[in-house]
């Protein structure tokens, strides 16, 4: 398969802070990945970067086999590159059906064309039951949602995922991990921020790992897991060396006791 969306030597400084480095990756068209790191490591901007919500100072972005480096979020969107936010802000006084049509205008200009179409996305994401009801009133996982079925409106052939499980609880979070496999699997190429390990580990085929703005690891949900470099970013410096005495120590202990008559 080839590459949907490749970015080159991306980079952006805000004064001094480099908030992204030099970063380079080639996201497969048809797989679901993830994008990990610590609070503060530049997932966020790198999303920004590739939708074109921010310039990059470095680098190139493409997509598609086109160069979108810098090009309007609106224009990116008509070209089926679109994302979601970690902050939902739904327009309130508006139904949930509304809502999902605005997305829909994207490439439906006619009112009812919009709004039907609306219902379709809405039983993708489990809404339907909730078409009618106003936006300002649904819950944290019912605006989740919402804003999921909006970039689903938009009929996007990479879908960006920024923290689509955060605020949620765990029984939310285990309603939510099948809605977006089965937006994967419907052809969709999918690319997710997320802190949830568990949604990581269980739908991603591939993860890059951010920190400080640099790409330190990726690989399978398994190999990034268990990397040095991966486990030190989240858990401090010299975690992973205590960790691997640690489990030496165990295994050493354990070994003896098997050993005993």
């Amino acid at each position: 398969m080839s590459a949907l969306l490749h970015i080159d030597g991306v980079g952006k400084s805000f004064g001094g802070l480099k908030a992204v480095q030099n970063v380079s990756l080639s996201v497969t068209e048809g797989r679901l990945s993830a994008l990990i790191g610590p609070n503060g490591a530049g997932k966020t901007t790198l999303f920004a970067l590739m939708s074109g919500f921010i310039v990059p100072d470095t680098g190139r972005v493409r997509f598609a086999g086109q160069d979108i480096t810098g090009q309007a979020p609106h224009l990116n969107a008509r070209m089926g590159l679109t994302r979601t936010f970690q902050i939902v802000q739904p327009f309130a006084a508006q139904t949930v059906r509304e809502n999902i049509a605005v997305g829909a205008h994207l490439h439906l200009p006619g009112r009812a064309q919009a709004l039907e179409f609306a219902e379709s996305v809405a039983q993708r994401v489990g809404l339907t039951p909730q078409l009618d009801k106003l936006a300002s009133d649904l819950t944290v996982a019912g605006r989740k949602r919402l804003e999921l079925a909006r970039a689903l409106a938009t009929r996007p052939r990479l879908l960006l995922l920024d923290e689509v499980l955060a605020g949620l609880n765990p029984q939310e979070i285990a309603e939510m991990i099948p809605v977006v496999q089965s937006i994967a699997q419907s052809g969709v190429t999918v690319l997710m921020i997320e802190h949830v390990m568990q949604a990581v580990m269980s739908l991603a085929q591939e993860v890059w790992v951010l920190a400080q703005g640099q790409l330190i690891a990726h690989g399978t949900p398994a190999e990034v897991t268990h990397n040095p470099a991966v486990v030190e970013a989240y858990l401090g410096h010299g975690t992973a060396e205590r960790l691997q005495k640690n489990a030496a120590k165990a295994q050493a202990a354990k070994m003896a006791q098997e050993a005993q008559p």
